[in-house]
């Protein structure tokens, strides 16, 4: 069985050899990018991007300070925009055979 200072010794190896590894790949790293940046034509501006309006991620929706105004209404006072899915309370009355237009809220 080995004694705590042997594992702290052999920890201690591991520790400096990952550190070794880490130095080694992450030149190798920045190179790729490097070469990739020449052969794209990217800049560091380009990495950086418009500092002053940081962008959003890809699929993110922002939610509109104004929702929009409802077109239906259900018997129990529920409320559609006609906008997105159809509601379950709606869907449930269609299919017992009523019109979504009978549901319409006038303008």
């Amino acid at each position: 069985m080995n004694n705590l200072i042997e594992i702290q010794n052999q920890i201690a190896l591991l520790q400096k050899q990952a550190e070794e590894i880490k130095a080694q790949e992450f030149s190798k790293t920045v190179q790729e990018i490097l070469a990739k940046m020449e052969a794209f034509g990217i800049t560091v501006a380009d990495l950086e991007g418009n500092k002053s309006r940081p962008r959003k991620a890809p699929g993110s929706a922002s939610k509109s300070s104004n929702p929009a105004p409802a077109k239906y209404r259900g018997p129990n006072g529920e409320t559609w925009s006609g906008r997105g899915l159809m509601p379950r309370w709606l869907s449930a009355l269609v299919a017992q055979g009523k019109t979504k237009e009978s549901f319409a809220i006038p303008s």
